[in-house]
């Protein structure tokens, strides 16, 4: 069972777990015959980096001007560059990129979609090195009276349909005393908690804070220390594609490019933790 803290902090400053060849560790399985690290990655459409995600998950990967952007995007974009090609993205249900279906249908060639690593979604596909640290926290109406998981007995709290948020808050519905109500889409989850259709929403931490910045109706009363970590997810065997992402992050990491582009997208928190 994770531990329960008290909030501490309006924003949490994540920090990168860099491990070492990782791309060696997937199993050799599936990606149109299993594929060596060292080789050039074949990819679902030829001449573009297919990337399945779920919008919106500000600032990770959302709309803007007709255009997706996002520190996700930003990130596998330096994986196209150094692939030679352009990243395109495809827009779908969270439940197939997490249950794997998107690579048994070859609708993309990686998922990054703010995806916490998971050993139950290591069976199911290979994923980097992580690249970003997150807790679940408790978003509330402003004003509510409810600070923690403790005040939400015989309430509702919001959870995004097959997500580490949704698993934590099932896992703990009988110690609390709350019904959960199960929501698709982050932007409709968080908009339920501002009409008050639901008491609470549980989410990553950073999406959270993010979507608090903009909109003063709202606060995190809780942050729940999970000790999660985001990784790039790929096809069971797609040791080529996966040794290329591994080497992106971690060059990003030692030559600032990955600072640059935390600053961008979380301007508020500071620089990244090495």
């Amino acid at each position: 069972m994770a531990r329960r803290n008290k909030l501490t902090r309006l924003v949490l400053i994540p920090a990168v777990a860099l491990a070492l060849a990782a791309a060696g560790c997937a199993e050799e399985v599936g990606n149109s015959g299993n594929s060596q690290a060292g080789e050039k990655p074949t990819l679902v459409k030829g001449d573009k980096l297919v990337t399945c995600t779920h919008l919106p998950y500000e600032p990770f990967q959302f709309k803007k001007g007709g255009e997706i952007v996002g520190f996700d995007v930003d990130l596998v974009d330096l994986v196209a560059k150094e692939l030679g090609v352009e990243q395109e993205i495809f827009d779908t249900a969270f439940e197939g990129i997490e249950s794997a279906a998107v690579f048994e249908r070859d609708d993309c060639d990686l998922a990054a979609a703010a995806m916490t690593i998971t050993d139950e979604r290591k069976k199911v596909m290979d994923f980097s090195v992580g690249y970003f640290d997150a807790n679940q926290a408790l978003l509330v109406k402003k004003g509510s009276g409810i600070k923690s998981l403790d005040d939400l007995k015989g309430k509702v709290l919001g959870v995004q349909q097959a997500t580490t948020g949704e698993i934590y808050a099932e896992d703990h519905k009988s110690e609390f005393g709350y019904q959960t109500k199960q929501f698709e889409d982050l932007a409709l989850l968080l908009q339920s908690v501002q009409n008050g259709q639901i008491d609470a929403a549980i989410n990553d931490n950073t999406v959270l804070y993010d979507f608090l910045a903009k909109n003063d109706d709202v606060e995190v009363t809780e942050e729940l220390e999970t000790g999660e970590q985001y990784g790039i997810g790929v096809k069971k065997g797609n040791k080529a594609l996966l040794a290329v992402v591994n080497k992106v992050i971690e060059q990003a990491k030692k030559d600032g490019t990955y600072d640059k582009l935390y600053k961008k997208w979380f301007p508020e928190a500071g620089q990244a933790e090495n």
